[in-house]
């Protein structure tokens, strides 16, 4: 059986229970005759995808809701094989070419140019033109956003873009001034709080949580409406009766993280450096994003760290990001922050010492 997030997901712009001013223009350009190219961006689990896929409802009907799952090959031009899934209707066509690193602009070039010499084959359709979404946008490398640009331009006639990015800042300029930025910001808490309400009436019905553990779990979820959904429904199969207290369950590798985090307030040395990279590469192993693991661990490092120190570590955290997104090799990233932030935190701690000494007498 499909889990909350897919079964209680909405199929029309109507039935979005948050931002409804964005869902009326989105219907009106639906409704109208030119359709242009898309940018969605916002915050994870803000609900971008499932915009889309509404939108496209509106644009096609129903059929475009009989997907099928392929696997397409690619051959780079040194002769190596590329295996990327692919979601397909008649209508459109779903893909995420970063999933093959640097070889995306391969995947990039071959895709749209096969979609975008092909009519559309259904004569009955509304419009004539076919719709690639190419989610995770903003992890291309330049050399496939510019293969990118050059094919919305040439192919505008037989084909719309959508994409779908967390944020436009690693997007060249040239594609963001080609399409339409639709921004889908974080909903509120009362917006959230008001999905799982309705999630909760529907799943548990006769036993559904009142509007205070709601409020738990929309708290918890940090503006993320599908995190939120999935608390709630481990939530279901560990307190079926939502009795007080209301404990949300985190994900294993956040309380991971955590620990991590942990450990490097708890002693700075060089040893403990090779524990946390150990912990790091365990995370990486289990496909946890490494900007995901250096904000979760920062986060956690701030709460136990003291106020002057706060923002150093954020500060950190925010270049070696930065630098972990134009390198390669993300662990080396992960292990230079870390030891950055024993640093400042051993620095701090020798300081008040040597304050303690001046007054001794």
């Amino acid at each position: 059986m499909d889990n909350l997030v897919i079964q209680y997901r909405p199929r029309k712009l109507d039935e979005l229970h948050y931002h409804h001013g964005l869902s009326e223009r989105l219907k009106s350009l639906a409704s109208s005759g030119d359709f242009p190219h898309m940018l969605f961006y916002g915050p994870s689990g803000a609900g971008k995808k499932t915009r889309i896929a509404c939108t496209l409802r509106e644009l096609f009907g129903p059929g475009v809701e009989k997907l099928k799952i392929d696997q397409r090959v690619f051959m780079t031009p040194s002769r190596r094989k590329l295996d990327v899934n692919v979601v397909q209707s008649n209508y459109h066509i779903e893909l995420t070419p970063s999933e093959v690193g640097n070889y995306d602009r391969v995947v990039i070039q071959e895709i749209l140019k096969e979609i975008a010499q092909t009519q559309q084959v259904d004569i009955s359709a509304r419009h004539r033109f076919k719709v690639v979404i190419i989610n995770e946008a903003d992890s291309l490398t330049r050399d496939a956003q510019a293969a990118l640009r050059r094919t919305m331009e040439k192919y505008t006639t037989n084909m719309r873009l959508i994409l779908c990015a967390n944020s436009t800042s690693r997007l060249i300029a040239p594609i963001r001034s080609r399409c339409l930025l639709v921004r889908v910001p974080a909903p509120s808490m009362e917006d959230v709080v008001g999905v799982l309400e309705y999630v909760a009436g529907r799943a548990c019905r006769g036993n559904s949580p009142d509007h205070a553990a709601c409020t738990v779990v929309a708290k918890e979820a940090a503006g993320n409406v599908r995190k939120a959904i999935l608390a709630l429904e481990a939530l279901r199969m560990q307190n079926p009766l939502f009795s007080e207290p209301i404990t949300v369950a985190k994900p294993d590798w956040e309380t991971y993280c955590q620990r991590v985090g942990d450990m490097i307030v708890q002693e700075q040395s060089p040893a403990r450096v090779m524990e946390v990279r150990a912990k790091y590469y365990e995370l990486l192993s289990h496909c946890i994003p490494p900007t995901v693991i250096i904000k979760t661990v920062a986060d956690r490092v701030v709460d136990k760290v003291d106020e002057n120190l706060k923002a150093d570590v954020m500060h950190w955290a925010a270049i070696y990001e930065n630098r972990m997104r134009v390198g390669n090799k993300k662990i080396f990233h992960l292990e230079a922050w870390t030891v950055k932030v024993m640093s400042i935190v051993k620095h701090f701690f020798y300081d008040i010492d040597l304050t303690g000494f001046d007054d001794y007498p």
